[in-house]
């Protein structure tokens, strides 16, 4: 198919290192052991409640961020990066009666890997997990919260991408986050997108990890290969908006773009690039927002108006979610680290790492997507506006069935602002990538109707 030959024709035409030969590398750097090492540390911090003490080198989440925030520092000494910057974000969170019984402190780790090309630095993609943990109690400061899949598994995978591509220059520039203050109402993730909405940061990808360690299932189930990644479809942002809200359901209506946020073509993008590279562990598409009765911090950048997904394994185990750890009737409870697979947390950062290098590495989206739509036709016509990077190479228009979850085909139009298929725009639905002279793709702008 055009959709996978480009990558491999581009690798033999220009020189650079090509997406396969960024993807051999990270993978390798990414392996079962330092994961297991990393879950271990975290659990030994006894609880990682948000509210838990600050002050001892050992124990409590104060602790726990520090050693976050060195383990960072470690990578990009050892990888000669000067550039990078490891910070502790501060966030004030007033007591509200619930789940903040005091005045807070919520503390996100940020390491920002910056881009190494100037058009494109200002571009944002961020991996995330929540390294705060709770026992059964929501407001038990005290009791050990080991947290090993909820969510060290997620900050284990922050810490392993962050190892694997601190080495690499990408284009655009990687923040990766873990956050606080999630079991408490996602405290640190809200108040980061707030800001980050607020100071117009140009946000394009959040990939959120929460709950990747166990890919058991129950009746002897396993789902070793896959991964739940959830997302939107109709935008959070835009139904909160008072006034606007109706006249965006109602384009989203007559586009029956229902399936087509920037969060989906996110998602579709992370599970078409897995399978470009063959990766162990691959997206399972979950078409929705979050799980039921359960949230996440992918949603806080949703409501800012940001493309998030959130990865969570196929089959969850309750009595290692949210539970004192305990024994009873010979059953053990507890979210400790003997029902966490460090391979597969491995495997799933792999898919982390890969996206990321696709991400940042590709072109921009490109702008203002139309679909013509100014007469009775057989064909359907394309324009939209160019990326503004320098090594764009050309665009593909990519077609799908209106039944079908993921792109089924690309052809390559070259270098231009519009392109015509001889596919009605009535049976198909369809979009528009760059791609650059290395074979790295954007993802897909999906098409706005217009006359012109």
């Amino acid at each position: 198919m055009i959709i996978h030959a480009l990558v491999a024709v581009a690798s033999t035409l220009f020189a650079g290192d090509p997406p396969a030969k960024v993807v051999d590398r990270i993978v390798r750097e990414i392996t079962p052991d330092l994961v297991k090492s990393d879950i271990d540390k975290l659990v030994s911090f006894g609880t990682r409640h948000t509210l838990s003490q600050t002050d001892s080198d050992t124990q409590g989440i104060g602790a726990a961020r520090r050693w976050l925030a060195s383990e960072f520092e470690r990578y990009a000494d050892e990888a000669g990066r000067d550039d990078v910057t490891v910070e502790l974000e501060f966030h004030t969170v007033p007591a509200d009666g619930r789940r903040i019984v005091r005045d807070t402190e919520v503390i996100n780790v940020v390491c920002t890997v910056p881009g190494s090309d100037p058009a494109s630095r200002d571009r944002l993609y961020y991996v995330i997990g929540h390294y705060d943990s709770r026992a059964s109690e929501a407001n038990d400061i005290d009791s050990d919260a080991p947290g090993a899949n909820d969510d060290g598994s997620g900050t284990a995978v922050c810490l392993a991408v962050a190892r694997a591509l601190m080495h690499e220059h990408l284009d655009a520039t990687v923040v990766i986050m873990p956050v606080a203050g999630e079991e408490q109402g996602l405290y640190g993730a809200r108040m980061h997108a707030a800001k980050a909405a607020e100071a117009g940061k140009d946000v394009r990808a959040v990939l959120s990890c929460d709950i990747v360690g166990d890919p058991s299932g129950p009746y002897g189930k396993s789902a070793r290969d896959r991964v739940r990644v959830f997302s939107e479809g109709i935008p959070t942002a835009v139904l909160s908006e008072e006034g606007r809200a109706m006249s965006a359901v109602r384009m989203v209506r007559s586009l029956s773009a229902e399936s087509d946020s920037t969060s989906r073509q996110l998602a579709r993008y992370m599970s078409e690039i897995a399978n470009i590279h063959n990766l162990p562990v691959r997206p399972m598409l979950v078409f929705r927002p979050d799980r039921f009765l359960r949230g996440g911090d992918h949603t806080a950048f949703n409501e800012a108006g940001f493309p998030a997904v959130r990865m969570t394994e196929v089959y969850e185990n309750y009595d290692h979610q949210h539970q004192d750890v305990r024994t009873e009737d010979g059953k053990q409870f507890g979210d400790l680290p003997e029902f966490v697979d460090p391979g597969y947390i491995a495997d799933v950062a792999k898919l982390n790492a890969t996206a990321i290098v696709h991400l940042a590495n590709a072109p921009s989206t490109p702008g203002n997507a139309r679909i013509i739509a100014a007469e009775l036709t057989n064909d359907t016509t394309l324009r939209w506006e160019t990326s503004p990077e320098s090594d764009v190479a050309g665009y593909e228009i990519v077609y799908r069935e209106t039944t079908s979850p993921v792109w089924q085909d690309a052809v390559d139009v070259g270098n231009t602002t519009e392109g015509t298929l001889e596919l009605s725009k009535d049976n198909w639905f369809f979009g528009v990538r760059a791609y650059d002279k290395l074979g790295y793709r954007s993802p897909v702008a999906f098409p706005i109707a217009a006359r012109e």
